[in-house]
């Protein structure tokens, strides 16, 4: 028997059941259900059981934790002709309403994303707040959107005149803050800038979602000089809340920025000449008890003890022992008390804390400056945030290879600053950009100049951004006059993005309730929805499969028919008709030629001319050693 592919996004709340159930296999009941008087009876005392206790919530919030949790039918259709680099970029830009689609990356970025930034609606009175419908989310938002006819229900600021003012912002946040934090990594990192509007609040679901304990500091980021006057106190800054999934995952020496020339020429020096490099001084006394005991300057018979109150971090053998190897000298002069020498290649880790006060990078004007001369055009976009913010907290959090998600990415600031940090430290991050396709005033200077969306400022942004990275890269080069192992490779930086579109299924039967499905079926000479391609159903069984969209896929024919091979033979999907046995031999062939251990095979029921055909595929691959689970029609 052939399983069908399942054509929803990972159901959340079966995963949370089945988890429940392997760790406490003694709450089901005899219908395989859970026994909630058991399991509080399992948890004991953890269980709160009193009506009052202190808790944060709103109207609403149930409903809307049980929404957030459908999964979703929809599906992510590539965009080749808008991309950059389509085939070869392991970049995502992503057009649509962000719910839906983080809803949509659970199975191929569960647990792979290294960091999260967001800039959310500060809830400010004329930002929009997203009009979440549970019921058919992909539909609600082709309304929204103006993609499908609608009975106005159009996207609208949220206007303080709103009874469920706070309530419709909490909505919103929650539901995408509890869906992003499974896409973390266990070392992984979010931070949220926000504004004074909603800061509070903010941080409430932030403790219930992540837990208090692994909150790692609050960033003050000075965005402005003054506060024109307005308010009482006028504020001039902005909050970056910064959580760790797992704060006992990170070493905290493993966050901080990574010294700079000036830092190291101010605090580190080599006069001796030492062979082990730059060194610095440091107290060899701590005020925690250890040892105590005398330690004798054997250039001039001196006598020192630990300061009063003090101790030494090291036994006495240890002491002498460090005294030999240069590792402790009382002075640059030997002559005064003793002290160790701490040698910067020697350092384990090697980055420095930064403080929560960020007040000496740029501010929003840069920020509008910087965009204003990408396009060669003043108020292309209104609040941007800066690539000098966004470029350190990436220094702060992240490592050369990391993964990272932006679902409220605007103008795309954090693709621009990816790439540039990239083309400073030779590094290979990724990111994934979501954003609605908010329609622009028609007043504006953007729309005047050729942009329809938000979406369409943020595409041509990292276009300009990747073009302008590389062109500095390759001056860079010319006056250095020879290729400096110290500057990126122009050619090697990866300034591309893959377009995807949130869109419905492409596959019928996921999208229709009838009461005879199969009956319905037969109606149709194929499943698919048409003025679909081919390539919008494969990019489809990748996100419903579990795999990562920038995998790569080659084609290759066989008697005229198309068979597309993904990421080295992890998957083969055939959507051709008339498929019989040569097909499934020659991707036999393949995935033997490619050493892939593990491999799936996916047809169309559709591509059979008949049942005994479909038959005699399967067991020609099962045959070849697919297992069952692995063959897949849809």
């Amino acid at each position: 028997m052939v399983n069908k592919m399942n054509g929803e996004s990972l159901d959340i709340t079966s995963q949370n059941i089945a988890r429940l159930k392997e760790l406490f296999p003694e709450i089901l009941t005899d219908g395989g259900k859970i026994d909630i008087d058991m399991l509080k009876t399992v948890l004991g005392e953890v269980v709160e059981t009193e009506q009052e206790r202190y808790q944060f919530t709103w109207s609403g919030k149930k409903k809307m934790i049980e929404g957030a949790q459908k999964s979703s039918k929809g599906t992510l259709r590539p965009v080749p002709e808008k991309s950059k680099n389509f085939d070869t970029t392991e970049n995502l830009y992503i057009e649509g309403d962000n719910l839906e689609v983080l809803k949509l990356l659970q199975k191929s970025y569960n647990g792979k994303i290294k960091m999260i930034y967001i800039d959310p609606p500060y809830n400010t009175g004329r930002d929009f707040v997203y009009k979440d419908n549970f019921k058919d989310g992909v539909q609600n938002y082709l309304e929204q959107t103006g993609q499908v006819d609608t009975d106005g229900n159009l996207l609208s600021t949220n206007a303080e005149s709103n009874g469920r003012f706070h309530t419709d912002w909490l909505n919103m946040m929650y539901a995408r803050l509890k869906l992003s934090r499974n896409l973390l990594s266990d070392k992984g990192v979010i931070c949220i800038n926000i504004g004074e509007e909603e800061h509070e609040k903010l941080k409430f679901i932030l403790n219930e979602i992540y837990g208090e304990k692994n909150l790692l500091g609050t960033i003050i980021w000075k965005k402005k000089t003054n506060g024109n006057n307005q308010g009482h106190i006028p504020s001039i800054h902005d909050y970056i809340y910064c959580y760790a999934k797992k704060i006992e995952m990170i070493n905290e020496k493993e966050i901080g920025l990574l010294p700079t020339e000036e830092f190291l020429t101010k605090n580190y020096s080599n006069p001796d000449n030492d062979p082990r490099g730059i060194w610095t001084t440091q107290d060899l006394s701590a005020n925690h008890e250890g040892p105590y005991f005398s330690i004798e300057n054997p250039n001039t018979g001196e006598i020192h003890y630990p300061p009063k109150g003090r101790y030494w971090v090291f036994n006495e053998k240890e002491v002498q022992r460090r005294i030999s190897e240069g590792r402790i000298i009382f002075g640059k002069r030997g002559i005064t008390a003793p002290v160790q020498k701490v040698f910067y290649n020697e350092k384990e880790y090697k980055k420095i804390k930064v403080s929560s006060i960020w007040s000496d990078i740029a501010l929003n004007a840069d920020a509008t400056a910087e965009i204003s001369e990408l396009f060669e055009q003043p108020k292309i976009f209104s609040h941007p945030k800066p690539v000098g913010l966004l470029k350190r907290l990436l220094e702060v959090f992240t490592e050369e290879n990391d993964l990272i998600l932006d679902f409220f990415s605007g103008s795309a600031t954090t693709a621009h600053a990816t790439i540039q940090l990239n083309s400073e430290d030779g590094g290979s991050r990724k990111f994934i950009l979501v954003q609605l396709p908010e329609t622009l005033d028609e007043k504006s200077e953007a729309h005047k100049n050729g942009y329809r969306t938000i979406c369409d400022i943020g595409e041509e942004r990292i276009r300009r951004a990747g073009e302008k990275v590389k062109v500095e890269l390759k001056e860079k080069q010319q006056q250095a006059g020879m290729l400096d192992e110290n500057i990126v490779d122009p050619d090697t930086l990866d300034i591309g993005f893959k377009l995807l579109k949130l869109d419905t299924s492409n596959i019928r039967e996921w999208n229709v309730e009838f009461t005879n499905l199969e009956e319905a079926l037969d109606l149709y000479e194929t499943p698919f929805i048409d003025g679909r391609s081919e390539l919008d159903i494969v990019y489809e069984i990748m996100l419903k499969q579990g795999l990562e969209l920038t995998y790569p896929i080659v084609t290759f024919e066989v008697n005229g028919k198309m068979i597309y091979d993904i990421a080295f033979g992890s998957l083969f999907i055939c959507l051709a008709s008339g498929i019989k046995t040569d097909i499934a031999k020659a991707i036999i062939a393949r995935r033997d030629e490619l050493g892939t251990e593990t491999s799936s095979v996916i047809f169309s029921d559709a591509s059979f001319n008949s049942d005994s055909e479909k038959l005699n595929c399967i067991e020609v691959l099962k045959d070849a050693g697919y297992p069952e689970d692995n063959l897949l029609t849809i």
